[in-house]
């Protein structure tokens, strides 16, 4: 199993279930959350979901164990699918949270600036190495620039940094961080408060403020499959990632 959905109406739960990879984003985890958030998306009863990852990582990003051995085209509709399902967040009819507790990078970083709100624990961080990697995020910068302003995402696009949960929270990456242990109990309280307003004015609600940011699709899944293509030193980087996390 690679994730759950917990129903507790008003609220559910997804947590990514891959805590012995960081909760790395692999074509199977990625085709358990397409269906999961087909799931959500049926359930009435369902006012709020709240996304958090297993372990101690929220999401590592796109598992680079995995992509060393896809090709470049099969890498690109790889990412193709995963922009649509961090596309597909903004269309359920329920309020999404994202809990984040230790790292979100790359894609796990996307994954959470993809949901409504985002509540971090104090040992939180957040960054998108792919730059360093030799290659672009596969998806979500339109996003990123919407939630946290042009210069800071370029600033965490061009350097590849990973920054604090107390940083992210004046970036305005995140809405609250709070002390690790409460974490889970803090966006449960969070959730249900959102979920104490009537379903139908938080839906048309998203609806509308979904409507007004939306924008043509950006050209990332391209140019993530082209750098793989073009590039030896973008796979020599990756592969070398990959043999130094084998070796510890």
């Amino acid at each position: 199993m690679t994730l759950s959905v917990e129903s507790q109406p008003p609220v559910a739960w997804l947590r990514l279930d891959r805590p012995q990879a960081l909760n790395a984003l692999d074509t199977q985890l990625t085709t358990a959350l397409e269906q999961a958030v087909e799931r959500l998306a049926g359930m009435t009863d369902v006012t709020v979901v709240v996304i958090a990852g297993r372990g101690r990582a929220f999401c590592a990003g796109n598992d680079l164990t995995e992509m060393a051995t896809l090709s470049s085209e099969q890498a690109e509709a790889l990412a193709r699918r995963q922009a649509a399902l961090m596309a597909r967040f903004a269309t359920l009819p329920q309020v999404t949270l994202a809990a984040v507790d230790g790292h979100a990078l790359g894609g796990g970083l996307m994954l959470a600036v993809a949901q409504d709100l985002r509540i971090a624990s104090d040992r939180a961080r957040f960054g998108l190495p792919e730059v360093t990697l030799g290659f672009n995020p596969a998806y979500g910068i339109a996003r990123l620039l919407d939630v946290v302003g042009g210069a800071h995402a370029r600033d965490l696009l061009l350097t590849g940094r990973v920054v604090h949960a107390s940083e992210a929270l004046r970036l305005g990456l995140v809405n609250r961080v709070v002390a690790a242990p409460t974490l889970e109990a803090t966006a449960a309280a969070w959730a249900a408060d959102v979920a104490r307003s009537p379903r139908g004015g938080l839906e048309a609600t998203k609806a509308i403020v979904a409507e007004l940011r939306r924008q043509g699709r950006g050209a990332e899944p391209e140019a993530y499959g082209a750098a793989l293509r073009t590039s030896p030193e973008a796979r020599a980087r990756i592969q070398a990632f990959v043999d130094r996390r084998r070796e510890r």
